[in-house]
């Protein structure tokens, strides 16, 4: 790897749990430099999550977002999975890092440029919907024709209608601002069932039995750092498992990624928005008595 690849990669890595704030000035050159070479190959895309929020709702950038977030959908406008790769070689070519991973919903291009992040997901059709991050379910009707608006001096395309795609998102208080609790808006809602595109509970439940390697375990402590037995880890949009005795939980994944997780015990319930896990991984949940929420990057590796 040549030693920008290099510094690219972990500047990367440090943007995942440091979640610092975007700067505004770069975020707004980062993301009408990405419009130019965009538009330049005739890729159609739009805002997304919470770049698209703040350009509805607030007319300008989430003081607290860490990202730039744009989409696109794969079948649509012409793109395929094949083109995606001419476009990653555009922005590489612009002096962007870029990783491309692939998961059962989307391609995801994670970009860095100047200490400033931007994440472009091609997304998957899947019957009459695509599926944003943990498992989302959103009608493919609001790509079909997008709208167009006025954003930081520039036009930019938006699902359209953008209300109702912000309130499959968020939730219906997609409207008031919170810094630490929209993350149970989206993520208790959708529960353990497995979302279309990932195992259903009876092949997961063989693959637990025949292929430990797809599975990873999570061990849930209290406060004490004593072993809590009985804990409910739902993992978002895939799966809901037990602690045992020791306070493990064990529970399948298709593969490495960013999961969203719910940990119960008693009165304690706590939503972990953006977790890495993978399968083979082995990992601890500790609470913090200061803090039931917002909170990023808990679990350790054991």
């Amino acid at each position: 790897m040549e030693s920008n690849d290099m510094a690219g990669e972990a500047s990367l890595q440090r943007s995942n749990p440091a979640s610092q704030p975007i700067d505004v000035a770069a975020a707004e050159r980062m993301l009408k430099e990405a419009k130019e070479i965009l538009d330049r190959l005739g890729v159609v895309f739009f805002l997304r999550q919470g770049t698209c929020l703040g350009a509805i709702r607030d007319n300008g950038f989430i003081p607290w977002d860490d990202d730039l977030d744009l989409g696109s959908v794969i079948g649509l406008d012409g793109l395929t999975e094949k083109s995606i790769d001419g476009v990653v070689a555009a922005f590489r070519e612009a002096g962007f890092f870029a990783k491309v991973d692939r998961n059962d919903h989307y391609i995801s291009v994670a970009m860095m440029k100047a200490s400033t992040r931007m994440d472009w997901a091609c997304y998957r059709i899947l019957g009459d919907s695509i599926y944003h991050y943990p498992g989302v379910r959103i009608p493919v009707r609001l790509f079909k024709d997008l709208k167009e608006i006025d954003f930081i001096g520039e036009r930019f395309l938006v699902p359209n209608p953008p209300e109702e795609y912000l309130r499959f998102k968020y939730g219906p208080t997609w409207m008031t601002p919170s810094k630490t609790e929209w993350s149970k808006h989206i993520v208790l809602p959708l529960s353990g069932d497995p979302v279309p595109g990932r195992l259903g509970r009876f092949n997961q439940f063989l693959t637990k039995l025949i292929l430990k390697s797809r599975t990873a375990r999570l061990r849930v402590l209290d406060r004490e750092s004593k072993p809590v037995p009985a804990a409910e880890v739902v993992i978002a949009g895939m799966n809901r498992s037990r602690t045992n005795k020791q306070g493990y939980a064990r529970f399948y994944l298709p593969c490495a990624d960013f999961y969203a997780v719910v940990i119960r015990y008693g009165n304690h319930e706590e939503v972990l928005y953006e977790e890495q896990m993978k399968p083979g991984g082995s990992y601890v949940y500790t609470p913090d008595p200061l803090s039931a929420s917002g909170r990023l990057s808990v679990l350790s590796r054991q």
